[in-house]
């Protein structure tokens, strides 16, 4: 592997016109084919086999004019008198009709009122004569009334954002000059914002301070972010053209340029800074490059198939959303990868001496009296050394602590019903509850196939049954038959239905969920009772599978991710119990990690965020991402103490030398990945909003608490039985030489304790 990448290295840093030239050539394919077939993005979370799939399939069969439940981009209105007035004054018909007359006039808008929600938009009105009272558009006061529209896209994933900015400065102009409160929800007023915002540039901002102060150098700090900024834009590209031939959804981007950012910066830092020590060894730059390639780029590769495995490995649960969004994820963790590996040689081949320029802090650091470099890592090591037995205990206490909330973690899906309390969705959501009920925004859909029947009355007998059945359960505000699948012209019911069951409940209410079980626990007696076939369905329903069906995947993800990542790690390290410590200490950071986004996230505790429910999908996705880069910093840091001992270091001092040559660089990574994602906490998606927290929490207490302190207290205390692993299986693990010890060098030290680190970067 070393020798390997060497040779990789050395080559790219000669030939470097040929690797770069390679790299803009294949940018250029990959974005021309992204151009060319791409498809919109999706916001659907369906599975197949689910049970409200399986329903949804069967109303497709017979409604096939229903639009798919994820491709709804219908915009709902409310308009709200105040306190003491009605809609009905003549003041506020004229802003209502006003409101009617200007909505088809915006960008996306339908304007054929036959294509809109409920046959056009409409003025709010009570339900006619023998409608349910459940399909009323005005509050029983006449004080709050709702006006729905669909936008003219395919799916809510093309509807772009000047569309509904200009529909929310309508909707401000005419609460301006009526008096009316005027908000909107719905789905058709999420829009995704595509990456390269504020939060991306905030994260390399603090990214470029940290860079200048690793290197002390202008060009040297601006090599990572380079490489980032282009493996994440070749990403996206890449990521844009596979919506050519699989489904991918609308926040992935998001999340892709997260990990890419962070990953591709850190990975070429650790590659970077390795060349400028061993340019103290050497005068040959080519050498120094191939040296940096083989022996921190084989940590990169390591470490970056344990998150390529994670991310991976989320295809095995069988969630075609989830699936894509790791798959999506980790080929922007590839293409960093093979990035750091390549292109950063070449650019250090076209700046050859330059690399270093443009000094801005020069560094000295101390040194003992053997010479060795004596910085604040090895001061760090020697303290745990004093006492590792305190500071593992503390670290496990206080994790564990951290960890309690994660017992009262409530799952969902985002709605509007959960939106921040200043936004309109939300404003129009506690309008919509106050006047119609919660279970308004989160209604349950039945669908009935009643095809075996064979004459209309004893169609219109099971539909009537079904609807006293949906009536006599618990949480139930109404239950109504919606429609038939009967031709117009033909007066029997059709041989299929819809019953809308509105809860008492709102959508993200423990008790809707319950309602949903009680619904399924009978349907098997309603179906042999109507000799139909019932199932229930809706946005509702939908997720609440999906959260379930993600709960259930979790086991075998964490065994398969957990367990595949421990043989590679037993491959790096050649030990047992390294490896094993390892995993323990991700447990523990996932678990406090998981831990505080509940208390902070979701109880709004310290007042950070409102207090809303946990994304469903969070949990899966953080654990494997959150795998991958705590095994990153496990073997960029314990590699180096490996490496030592392998050169003949003693436990207690190979500990040391490892944070005399890594600390430093590895404090800077995490901070860049703290900064980067801590950027998309300014994201306005929920989903995103809490995974950027996340990730960010994540590294705090991985980096900084698990592989800064309670690594090296356990390895003090089990000295040289850290490396212990079994003959038989030494004898058949490969060697894949991780810390280069195949690789001669031109000065190469006599020993491994007497390396300086770091040297005057002037000249370098």
């Amino acid at each position: 592997m070393a020798r390997l990448l060497y040779r990789l290295g050395k080559n790219a840093y000669r030939r470097w016109p040929f690797f770069i030239a390679g790299w803009l050539l294949l940018a250029v394919v990959v974005g021309s084919l992204a151009a060319a077939f791409s498809k919109p993005m999706t916001d659907a979370f369906s599975i197949p086999g689910i049970p409200s799939e399986k329903a949804a399939d069967i109303q497709k069969e017979l409604f096939p004019q229903i639009r798919d439940v994820f491709d709804d981009a219908t915009v709902s209105i409310v308009v709200a008198a105040p306190k003491g007035h009605t809609l009905a004054e003549p003041a506020y018909q004229t802003a209502i009709q006003g409101l009617i007359d200007d909505v088809p006039s915006l960008p996306q808008a339908s304007k054929d009122p036959a294509d809109a929600h409920n046959g056009g938009l409409r003025a709010p009105a009570a339900a006619a004569e023998g409608t349910p009272k459940s399909f009323s558009t005005l509050s029983d006061d006449g004080r709050v009334g709702i006006l729905s529209f669909q936008w003219d896209v395919k799916t809510p994933a093309d509807l772009r954002k000047t569309s509904v900015e200009k529909l929310e400065g309508l909707l401000d102009q005419t609460a301006d000059d009526s008096g009316l409160q005027v908000e909107a929800n719905g789905p058709g007023m999420a829009v995704m914002e595509p990456p390269g915002g504020s939060s991306e540039l905030i994260g390399l901002a603090v990214a470029l301070v940290v860079l200048l102060l690793t290197f002390g150098s202008l060009i040297a700090a601006g090599m990572p972010l380079i490489n980032a900024m282009f493996g994440v834009g070749l990403g996206m590209s890449g990521i844009t053209a596979m919506t050519a031939v699989m489904d991918i959804g609308s926040s992935t981007p998001m999340l892709a340029t997260m990990i890419g950012l962070a990953v591709g910066i850190d990975y070429t830092l650790f590659i970077l800074a390795r060349y400028r020590t061993e340019l103290h060894h050497t005068d040959d730059r080519a050498h120094a490059a191939g040296i940096a390639v083989g022996t921190a780029g084989s940590a990169v590769v390591f470490a970056g198939l344990t998150v390529l495995i994670a991310l991976s490995a989320l295809a095995v649960v069988r969630i075609p959303f989830l699936t894509a969004m790791g798959l999506a994820a980790a080929a922007t963790v590839f293409v960093s990868v093979m990035v750091a590996l390549t292109l950063l040689p070449a650019l250090l081949g076209m700046t050859k001496s330059w690399a270093f320029r443009g000094v801005v802090r020069k560094y000295a650091p101390k040194r003992d009296e053997h010479g060795r470099v004596h910085n604040n890592g090895v001061r760090w090591a020697h303290l745990l050394a004093k006492a590792p037995v305190a500071w593992a205990l503390g670290v496990v206490i206080l994790l564990g602590a951290l960890a309690a909330p994660i017992t009262q973690m409530y799952l969902a899906f985002p709605t509007d019903s959960t939106a921040p309390t200043d936004t309109t969705q939300r404003k129009a959501s506690d309008l919509i509850d106050e006047a119609f009920g919660p279970g308004r925004q989160g209604p349950l859909m039945v669908v009935v196939d009643a095809r075996k029947l064979t004459t209309g009355d004893e169609r219109q007998a099971a539909y009537d049954r079904i609807v006293d059945w949906a009536k006599g359960q618990d949480d139930v505000a109404s239950a109504d038959l919606l429609a038939t699948n009967a031709a117009p012209d033909v007066k029997e019911p059709g041989t299929g239905a819809m019953i809308q069951i509105t809860p008492s409940s709102g959508p993200d209410d423990p008790a809707t969920l319950d309602l949903l079980e009680a619904l399924r626990a009978g349907q098997s007696g309603i179906e042999k009772q109507t000799d139909t076939v019932v199932g229930v369905t809706g946005l509702t329903a939908i997720t609440t599978d999906v959260s379930d069906r993600l709960n259930g995947a979790l086991p075998i993800y964490l065994a398969v991710v957990i367990g595949l990542a421990f043989v590679l790690l037993v491959l790096v390290f050649r030990s047992i119990l390294v490896p094993l410590t390892a995993t323990l200490g991700f447990l523990l950071s996932v678990l406090a990690t998981l831990g505080a986004t509940v208390a902070i996230f979701q109880e709004g505790a310290l007042g950070i965020f409102e207090g809303q429910p946990i994304v469903s999908f969070m949990p899966i996705f953080l654990i494997g991402v959150v795998f991958g880069l705590a095994m990153d910093y496990q073997v960029f840091l314990v590699t180096r103490m490996r490496e030592a001992h392998v050169h003949g270091l003693p436990m207690h001092e190979a500990v040391a030398d490892g944070f005399r040559n890594s600390a430093r660089v590895v404090t800077a990574a995490a901070s860049i990945m703290i900064a980067v994602f801590s950027g998309f906490i300014l994201q306005d998606q929920a989903v995103v909003k809490s995974m950027g927290f996340a990730l960010a929490v994540s590294i705090v207490f991985d980096a900084f608490v698990v592989r800064m302190v309670l690594i090296p207290s356990v390895l003090y205390l089990l000295g040289e039985k850290a490396w212990w692993l079994p003959r038989w299986l030494d004898r058949i693990l490969p060697n894949v030489d991780v810390e280069g010890e195949s690789l001669e060098r031109d000065s190469a030290p006599v020993h491994v304790g007497e390396i300086e680190e770091d040297k005057e970067l002037v000249g370098v």
